[in-house]
This record gives structure tokens, C-alpha cells and sequence, in this order.
């Protein structure tokens, strides 16, 4: 680890394997965002899914860093994907959505899976990667006070020393329990040139920004000071999708109850819940959800790819 970001590592954890890209990469000291694969095998369809993934990637690539999607294939979490691997988890049926409670298992036992949120932050960290980039984290589940049904993201969030680009929860949560967690847990949530932190679909969520930031240069300044003052956990930088691709809050807060109201009637719980309220979301808005996902998951890697820069520059 270099004193100016967590980048710079060689790579070598035993049970990770880096594909040749993200090895060169780490080993020169080069910037690398980490990328999930849930957005590979359950958050889209058939071809859309691998579409976006690919084009994410050509976007990191294109603000000077090296994507590194990370997935479970064959009892090693890959750092860096192939093509056909890619392509692969794109149409495998029974992928595992892992998270901190079954990433262990699913690499002992040889089970193929994508990563959420949480358990791309653990490998990114194992990788030396100090940058991750997603469309919108987990979070407080509406009406949680009967169901305790939290996601995992936000403890990690607390623990693990990685900065996670994001645009912001997922509509579908509980947005202001979600955020009262984040700064319970004291985990910093920067609002990118907002004064109102973004609600994934929709740019403005009503809650206030707690750290508006509006250049990566300042949120890389400030990533550095927390490593000097010996400050544990991740980042959180809150990236509002592009105005052009919004869904207004209003309609996404009706559709929004309209799903949740249609997954209760269906029986759906657990970690079942949000692939299928995504996928209520797109048929309710007779696709443009799965369009304003993929600008905003393509956004936030450009950001994360310039922060990444911002952080080996120094």
C-alpha cells in the first residue's frame, strides 16, 4: 500500500486470481476501479446485461484507469474478467448473489457467483484496489422496524477501507433510515455537486448533502487525510445520473409502491427482493428504468476512474 492510496499493491492473495490487465496494472502502480458482476447476472437481462458491463469497463478505460470486474468462478474470486467469462456469467442460470455472510462458501466450495456491493468492496480491498464503482447501494428496507431486513453494503461501508461511487440507494429503499444509518456508523457520504443527495433514478432525494464536493481532486484530498488521521472504513461519493436520463422522483415513488405492493402479493423476501422490484421497476416503466440504470452505472465509472487517477497522482 503507498502512502498516496491504497493502489499500487502487488497482486498475490491466494485465492484471487487477476486476470493479465489488472496484474500489469496493480503491479506498475496504475489506477483500477473495481466493478461488481451482480449487475451482470441479476440486475439486467440477456444481452443488455453484458452490453453494459462491457461498455463500463470501456469507460473506465477511457479516463485513463483499468476496470476490474470481480466475480467467484471455479473456488477463486476473479479480479478481472475475460471475455468469455464475462459472456458466461451474462446466460448462466444459479449464480450465486454473494455478499460478506457467503463469499467464504461459495469460493470453498467451487459455486459460481456475482458480487453485491459488499462483497466487492472485501475483494476489492484483498486486491489492493482502493476505488469501486456501482449504480446504487443497499440499504435500509422500507418498513425494516417489523422485518430487521438491512443490507449488508452499509456495515460494510463502516469496516472496509474502500471508496464506493454510487448513485446514491436504490429508490426502493428507505432512503432517509438509510442515510441516518450511514452517519450512525460514521461512514462519510459525499454528494457530488449536489446539495441533495440523488435517489438513484432520480437526482433529488429532499435529503441534504451532508459533504458536497465538486471536483475528484478535492474528494481524493480528503480520502488522503482520513488514511493520515488513521480514520477505518469507506467512502461513500453520492454521483447524480445524468439529467437527461432521469425519472422524476414523483413517478418513481408511485411505481415505486406499485412494486412493492406487487412483491408482497408474489411472497418474494430476502435476497430475492430487489432483482425482483428491478425487474417490476422495468416492466412498469415499459423499459426506461433499465436505460437511465445503465447511464447512471456508466457515470459512475467515469467518475470512479477519474478519482482513481486523482488518488495515484497524489
Amino acid at each position: 500500500m503507498t502512502s498516496k492510496s491504497h493502489q499500487g499493491r502487488l497482486p498475490g492473495h491466494p485465492l484471487c486470481a487477476f486476470s493479465p490487465e489488472v496484474s500489469a496494472a496493480l503491479e506498475a502502480g496504475q489506477p483500477a476501479v473495481a466493478l461488481e458482476s451482480t449487475i451482470i447476472t441479476h440486475g439486467m437481462p440477456w444481452p443488455a446485461n453484458v452490453e453494459t458491463a462491457r461498455a463500463v469497463e470501456a469507460d473506465v478505460r477511457a479516463e485513463g484507469a483499468v476496470p476490474a470486474t470481480i466475480a467467484v468462478i471455479e473456488g477463486r474470486i476473479r479480479i478481472g474478467l475475460s471475455d468469455a467469462q464475462m459472456d458466461w456469467l451474462g446466460q448462466a442460470s444459479g449464480v450465486l448473489k454473494l455478499s460478506r455472510a457467503d463469499l467464504a462458501h461459495a469460493v470453498a466450495a467451487g459455486l459460481p457467483g456475482s458480487t453485491t456491493v459488499a462483497a466487492t468492496m472485501i475483494a476489492a480491498h484483498l486486491a489492493g484496489i482502493a476505488v469501486f464503482a456501482t449504480g446504487g447501494i443497499g440499504g435500509v428496507h422500507r418498513h425494516a422496524e417489523n422485518t430487521f431486513d438491512v443490507s449488508a453494503d452499509l456495515h460494510e461501508l463502516a469496516r472496509t477501507p474502500v471508496t464506493v461511487v454510487c448513485a446514491g440507494a436504490k429508490a426502493i429503499l428507505d432512503l432517509p433510515k438509510t442515510f441516518e444509518m450511514l452517519e450512525t456508523l460514521g461512514v462519510p457520504v459525499i454528494g457530488y455537486g449536489c446539495d441533495h443527495l440523488p435517489a438513484f433514478w432520480s437526482r433529488d432525494s429532499a435529503i441534504a448533502t451532508p459533504i458536497r464536493l465538486d471536483h475528484p481532486g478535492q474528494i481524493a484530498a480528503m480520502l488522503r487525510t482520513r488514511q493520515e488521521l488513521g480514520l477505518g472504513g469507506g467512502t461513500l461519493v453520492c454521483n447524480p445520473v445524468p439529467a437527461e436520463h432521469e425519472i422524476a422522483a414523483p413517478e418513481i415513488a408511485r411505481l415505486v409502491g406499485q412494486a412493492l405492493a406487487d412483491a408482497d402479493t408474489a411472497g418474494v423476501s430476502a435476497k430475492a427482493v430487489t432483482p425482483y422490484l428491478l425487474g417490476r421497476m422495468l416492466e412498469l416503466t415499459s423499459g426506461r428504468s433499465l436505460a437511465t440504470n445503465i447511464a447512471l452505472i456508466r457515470s459512475n465509472a467515469r467518475l470512479a476512474a477519474r478519482l482513481a487517477v486523482e488518488l495515484v497522482r497524489g
